[in-house]
């Protein structure tokens, strides 16, 4: 029998098993969320400067994505659309909460939501309502007070409230109304997972809960774990490709290499909490009937006027750009009666997540409008998800110097559109995953008909818009 058959029956099997275990008991969910993970911040997704030991690992017993795409190229749109499972433009909120809009352009920015509206029936509050006991941890950015986790269907939360960044570092204090002080010398993201743990161990043990823990790592402030940082400062010298190499990216630059030891440092630091998180699930027989996902909310921040902290290349740029190196993300999903490393081609996005754990937890999704599509289907079976394309919606300004516009992918093909200058540009994904060659000249009916699409797309979900700034008035030569 062919293996990825007898893998699928066996799967099938245990997951019905245990999905449908009793009625008292529904399977655990957890939910790793990483701020601003590159592509290529993971052992296992070829860095030769970060180590990952147990994220590999994990990897190595789970279904792996190669092509899992962030809802947006920033964080608040994509963390509001794995709430919802439904796009960003759909819900309104397109950039990071507040965003930048920046007077002195061409084009001003969309009014859009600096919270996500209390009427937005989230995640949470569907397997609250389900019996699960629900917990936060971490990064929540989709609102100020009253906008908090605990208002959108979690009973616990901790560290979650408006702030994208950590306001007082990776170190105590913290400076976060929703996270005490811990002693002297005390990090984050050793905290935020050491309460995880807690909670872990305090569960009854026939309630079912949703964990869901969100790093503010790796974003910046990129400050050294001061326990990893000199053996990868030590590490670097031994690199015979240790000089920054960089790429210029219209106004930007990329970096091409991965050469930040503080930053190293805190990729080892994430890696080493994700094993004692499931060292935890382990020895409170959990992990192996648990839906366990691990992904990020967009790409790596490798493209900024100066030189970024990591590298997603081969990808092109990266936060904050709709090319693949901004929306291109690590993703894992562990599941029980896998223990094998299968991999995933096909493209998923953020809110995808939602109906996924709804159907792993067997709840029926009704009277909801949702964009995502459930992956329980076609990882029992490898059964084709019926989507025909993913489009990306950013009409803003970001300190990454990318300008307004969007993006959709149907099939390998990738278009571009550019709305100050008008350039439209067509990749095939395929032959050209670096996004270099631009194909809308050669192939103009194939640019036509997606750049068709995307417009139809935006419609549909009522996308906002930029409109013209009657006051710029561009710099004298």
């Amino acid at each position: 029998m062919n293996t990825n058959i007898l893998v699928a029956i066996l799967f099938l099997f245990t997951f019905s098993s245990c999905v449908n275990n009793s009625k008292n008991k529904s399977p655990n969910i957890i939910f790793i969320l990483v701020d601003d993970l590159g592509w290529k911040d993971l052992g296992y997704s070829g860095s030769t400067f970060y180590e990952t030991p147990n994220i590999d690992k994990l990897r190595n017993e789970s279904y792996e994505f190669s092509s899992a795409y962030a809802a947006s190229s920033v964080c608040s749109p994509t963390r509001a659309s794995i709430m919802t499972g439904k796009h960003p433009a759909r819900v309104n909120i397109t950039d990071w909460i507040p965003g930048d809009n920046p007077k002195n352009r061409p084009f001003l920015g969309p009014k859009d939501l600096h919270q996500l509206p209390l009427e937005e029936v989230t995640i949470a509050e569907k397997l609250k309502n389900y019996g699960y006991t629900t917990f936060y941890s971490g990064k929540w950015h989709l609102g100020s007070e009253g906008y908090y986790p605990e208002q959108n269907g979690f009973d616990i939360n901790i560290g979650g409230f408006e702030k994208g960044s950590p306001p007082g570092g990776y170190y105590t204090p913290y400076k976060n109304p929703k996270l005490s002080d811990g002693p002297e010398g005390e990090y984050l993201t050793d905290r935020l997972t050491s309460e995880s743990i807690k909670f872990i161990e305090n569960n009854k043990k026939d309630n079912p809960f949703a964990l869901f823990l969100a790093f503010y790592t790796v974003h910046t402030p990129i400050q050294a774990n001061k326990t990893h940082v000199s053996y990868f400062e030590n590490k670097l010298t031994k690199l015979d490709d240790n000089i920054a190499r960089t790429r210029k990216e219209g106004k930007a630059i990329t970096l091409l290499n991965q050469v930040n030891p503080d930053y190293a440092s805190m990729v080892y630091a994430l890696d080493e909490n994700i094993g004692r998180l499931i060292k935890s699930l382990k020895e409170n027989n959990y992990y192996d009937d648990a839906l366990i996902i691990f992904t990020s909310d967009n790409g790596g921040l490798s493209t900024l006027r100066r030189v970024a902290p990591t590298s997603v290349s081969p990808l092109r740029a990266g936060k904050g750009w709709l090319y693949e190196g901004g929306i291109r993300i690590p993703q894992l999903i562990k599941m029980p009666g896998n223990n094998k490393n299968i991999k995933i081609y096909e493209p998923t996005v953020s809110y995808d997540l939602f109906p996924t754990i709804l159907e792993f937890a067997g709840i029926e999704n009704t009277n909801q409008e949702i964009d995502g599509i459930s992956l329980i289907p076609h990882l029992k079976t490898g059964t084709e998800l019926n989507r025909k394309d993913i489009f990306w919606h950013f009409p803003h300004y970001h300190t990454s110097q990318w300008k307004p516009g969007a993006a959709i992918r149907q099939g390998d093909w990738k278009l571009v559109e550019h709305y100050e200058s008008n350039k439209i540009e067509l990749f095939n994904l395929k032959d050209d995953v670096g996004e270099s060659k631009n194909l809308n000249l050669i192939y103009p009916k194939k640019t036509e008909s997606l750049l068709k699409r995307l417009h139809e797309l935006q419609k549909e979900t009522n996308a906002n818009s930029v409109k013209i700034n009657s006051n710029y008035k561009p710099p004298s030569n």
